[in-house]
């Protein structure tokens, strides 16, 4: 017999870090919390995306330090890459992160319910015999990787899902995508001995960030021996017994073990009863409000569902910005160009805000000026045998608007950067702050004393 209803103050369809991260904090606030989830708590992130993959990423920089060890008078010798080996400690990371998230969810009385929810109305879910009823709906039902118009996903040719599953290291791969997704696979398959190639429509790697980042970028993966095409749009492939055959639209030809399609994520939203809701959506996407709502009764939606960047800690943020939102604290409204962006190959690129070329659309070219710190002169940097630079860009005799690095670790450095772009800070404000020596942080010390009119290590 169907279980004619369940009441909560919040339904919240999905558990990816948005819709987790809504259901705990209204807990916290006193609210009784459904969260349906049809897979497992903490969504791609924890178990097909952010997590796994830096796992992956840090077994290559095991391997990258043993086999560039003598160069630091250590003896070491990079014996075999075992990738059993590689994914039971990738799947013991996950584990205990998710048994973790499974306790703190348990702790605040918040009830999983697990199963393929579809929004029945502006109230209400339906799990299988179950309904859900909620005084408010957050949809948080995350994103999927997607491919090209006609391109299968089958055998040779595969996405991140398959990928982060191999057991073996391929002796080649073709990387169809150049941002993040694609960068960090490029990043840990030369670090494993693989032979790359990326295949890049548009006119740079990580094209999303600074043009200064991303020439760097591609300069630092040529250094390291993974080749990419840029420019040129994919046209087809074919897969036989000996491995995959990539065709460009120019007529270059391609071959490798394996395909990996890196083309971004999609919306996960078909078929869950959204429009029928009045919930409206421009190519799966669910449009919002500033405020996250979608104009529709009492529903919110967070995450990889909602236009711009698709991060988990955006999720995160958006969850608890919902969560708030309900409870009537009146929370500060998120601003996109605040969050921060990290790439985590080798080496790193990390940056918040605004790039050159869009403050200058902003504030216009005369009213911005920037300032490039080279990590030569930073003393940790050349402990780590890392280069790069911390690029600035801030509004002329205003606050700082950008912050973008690349480098090793730089990743670590973001936080800082964050607070002074979302702070408004000038760069007299973070020029008097201390640094610690030696570290990294210190390189965006002396990027800001340079940019505040007093270089000490730089040529400014």
């Amino acid at each position: 017999m169907a279980d004619t209803g369940t009441a909560f103050d919040i339904v919240v369809l999905g558990g990816g870090s948005g819709g987790y991260a809504a259901a705990l904090r209204a807990a916290e606030l006193g609210k009784t919390v459904a969260l349906v989830e049809a897979a497992k708590v903490g969504g791609t992130c924890l178990h097909n995306g952010c997590i796994p993959t830096k796992a992956l990423l840090h077994a290559a920089e095991v391997a990258d330090n043993a086999r560039e060890g003598e160069a630091f008078g250590v003896h070491t010798h990079l014996e075999r890459i075992d990738m059993n080996g590689v994914n039971k400690y990738k799947d013991g990371v996950i584990a205990r992160l998710y048994k973790g998230l499974q306790g703190l969810i348990k702790s605040r009385k918040i009830e999983v319910v697990e199963g393929w929810g579809k929004l029945t109305g502006p109230n209400t879910v339906q799990v299988g015999d179950r309904t859900l009823t909620g005084e408010h709906i957050v949809l948080g039902t995350g994103s999927y990787a997607r491919s090209l118009p006609g391109l299968e996903i089958a055998g040779r040719v595969m996405t991140s899902d398959q990928a982060l599953q191999l057991d073996f290291v391929p002796k080649s791969a073709i990387i169809l995508g150049g941002g993040v997704i694609g960068s960090e696979f490029a990043s840990v398959w030369k670090s494993f001995g693989a032979d790359v190639t990326i295949i890049e429509a548009l006119p740079h790697l990580v094209p999303n960030e600074d043009e200064a980042l991303s020439k760097a970028f591609e300069r630092a993966f040529r250094k390291r021996g993974i080749k990419f095409n840029l420019g040129t749009r994919f046209s087809g492939v074919t897969q036989d017994d000996n491995g995959v055959h990539v065709t460009l639209e120019d007529g270059k030809t391609f071959d490798a073990d394996l395909l990996l399609v890196a083309v971004g994520r999609g919306p996960s939203t078909s078929g869950l009863g959204f429009e029928e809701q009045g919930i409206t959506l421009d190519r799966g996407f669910v449009i919002t409000d500033e405020r996250l709502h979608t104009g529709v009764a009492n529903i919110y939606a967070v995450g990889d569902i909602v236009p711009g960047l698709q991060l988990a800690h955006r999720g995160f943020q958006q969850g608890i910005f919902v969560a708030e939102e309900i409870a009537g604290l009146n929370p500060p409204v998120l601003v996109e160009s605040g969050i921060p962006r990290v790439t985590y190959s080798e080496p790193e690129v990390a940056s918040v805000g605004l790039t050159e070329a869009r403050a200058v659309e902003v504030h216009g070219a005369d009213n911005v000026e920037t300032l490039e710190y080279n990590l030569g002169g930073n003393g940790k940097s050349q402990i780590l045998a890392t280069q790069g630079f911390v690029k600035l860009v801030r509004q002329k005799d205003g606050p700082v608007v950008g912050v973008h690095m690349i480098g090793a670790r730089v990743g670590e450095l973001i936080g800082e950067g964050q607070l002074i772009v979302n702070w408004e800070a000038y760069p007299e404000d973070v020029a008097a702050l201390v640094h610690a020596h030696p570290t990294q942080n210190e390189a965006l010390g002396e990027a800001f004393l340079a940019l505040a009119g007093k270089p000490l290590h730089a040529h400014n």
